[in-house]
Order: C-alpha cells, then structure tokens, then sequence
C-alpha cells in the first residue's frame, strides 16, 4: 500500500546556471548554460515523497502561464494528485534564480514567489477532502502565513501528523509549533528560529535538523539527542536535498517506520539526491534508496 501523503507548499520553475564560485556582493561571475528544472520546495517534497513510495495529494497555487502549464505536466507524469493545485489568472508562476557552485554543489538561490503568494487558508479549506485518509501532512514556508497555519489546523484537527520544513525560516507562534509532529529545519534555520532549546521549549514534539554531509540530528525533550550520518558521497547539487530528506521522512513515517528508522531512510535519499542535477530530476526513487542501505 503507498500511504497517503498531503503536501502544502510552493511551485517553481527553477532557472539554474552553474559557476565557478558564488558571487559576493557587486560580484559578477561568468556561467555555464541556462537551465530550466522544474522546483519549488512543495512540489520537490511532493515527488520525492512520491518517488519514494507515497500517494501524494499536493495543494498548490500555479500562473497562468508557460511555466505553469509545464509543472501541471510534471506533476501528472510524477502521479501526483493535483486536483487542487490551482490556475491563477494573471499571475505568473513561481521562478527560482539557482548559481550552483560547480566544484561544491553549494548554491545561492532567489526566489520570486509568484501565485505561490496567492495561496489562502480559504484555499486550504475548499481542499479538505484532500486530507481524508492521510497519514502525513508536509507543510514548507515558500507560502503565506495564513495558508501553513490553516493546514497545520487542519492536521491537528484531523489527528494527522504534521510535518513542517521551516524554509525559507520565519518566526512561528508557539500555537503552531505545538501542534507539529516533526519540525525539519538545516541549521542556519535553526539559528534564525532562536536554537534547539527555545524550539523544543516551545513544545516542539521532535527537531530533525539537517546537517549536510554530517547528516542528521534529532532532538526530543527529555531525550538524548541522536546523530544519524549521511553515506558519504561526492556533492554535485545540493539544490533540493533537504526537501528530498523531508519528503523521505515523510513516507516512512506514514509507513508506520519509528522517527529513527525514518531519519536513517531520508539521510540515504538526500546523499543521492545530492550527487545529481537539478532540483526534481534528481530526485530517487525508493528502490535506489534501499539499494544504499
């Protein structure tokens, strides 16, 4: 059975030139050639997790334009649900400036947000039949306030684990925070959002924050913390490798596997992710994940 999984999030076309370096300030640097990938964290969330084994319903708003037209034929090639992502009129779609490093895979990303600005706790609501029968919800932050808290009530509501990518990092009230059953932030969101003691404090449930080629830690109230390593690969891109973990996470916890075990799942399939190009085609499937541990 391929567990039913929500995801709540942005859509972007990713427009990606590898460099030399990432420029600082004032810098310009000269690239590689334009490339066009799909991206966007909901929607990479969304087919990791389907990838890996989830039937995924994604809630997402779209442009009306080319881009727009492209991710819906994506979407359906990846066998998402995508009976409410919603068409904007007059508005364009998400778009991702990405320069990715060619010796590290780092990179340096922009985002012009697009209809993903336009997504609204109403459209959150008019979705409900979405969430009947899920096992997970993933929510990101490439989207308003008021469409995350709406879907994270909507879980809470339903009794429906939430699992929350605090990215790009904003300030969550402790209302949300309480809710969420897994909080997946790197640590330079773990920064912004004031620590691991000031999270859990405010009731964060669990705190699995990422950490690169190190891998992942997880910290519980009153619990040991847990490092989990990452298998070591050569880095190519990294774009998408924590919306790779968290979709990854996301599946094996609405298999019924222990946070561990997920952990441990979704660390193999972002140290794959991160030895390919591009946002969603480098994404693993689950067979291939398996096959690493």
């Amino acid at each position: 059975m391929r567990p039913r999984i929500v995801v709540v999030g942005s859509s972007n076309t990713d427009l990606v030139v590898a460099v030399p370096q990432i420029p600082a300030p004032g810098q310009t640097v000269l690239g590689g050639t334009l490339q066009t990938i799909p991206g966007g964290k909901g929607a990479n969330q969304a087919v990791a997790a389907a990838r890996l084994g989830g039937d995924v319903r994604f809630i997402a708003r779209l442009g009306d334009d080319a881009y727009g037209a492209a991710a819906r034929a994506n979407f359906a090639a990846e066998g998402l649900d995508t009976h409410f992502v919603l068409t904007t009129p007059g508005v364009a779609s998400g778009v991702a400036l990405i320069a990715v490093e060619s010796t590290t895979g780092e990179n340096s990303i922009v985002v012009a947000p697009g209809a993903n600005a336009k997504l609204r706790a109403a459209d959150i609501a008019a979705a409900s039949p979405a969430f009947d029968k899920a096992a997970v919800i993933v929510i990101s932050l490439e989207i308003p306030d008021d469409a995350v808290f709406a879907a994270v009530e909507a879980g809470h509501a339903r009794g429906i684990p939430v699992l929350l990518n605090p990215a790009p990092a904003r300030h969550l009230p402790g209302d949300i925070l309480r809710k969420l059953a897994v909080l997946t932030p790197n640590q330079s969101e773990l920064a912004q959002l004031g620590g691991s003691e000031a999270l859990l404090a405010q009731g964060v449930a669990a705190l699995v924050t990422t950490l690169g080629a190190q891998g992942a830690r997880l910290e519980q109230l009153n619990a040991p913390t847990e490092h989990f390593p990452a298998p070591v690969v050569t880095a190519l891109d990294t774009v998408a490798a924590g919306d790779c973990f968290t979709g990854a996470l996301a599946v094996e916890l609405a298999r019924g596997q222990s946070l561990p075990a997920a952990i441990r799942f979704a660390c193999a399939a972002a140290a794959l992710k991160v030895t390919r190009i591009g946002a969603q085609p480098g994404l693993p499937y689950r067979d291939e994940v398996l096959d690493v541990l």
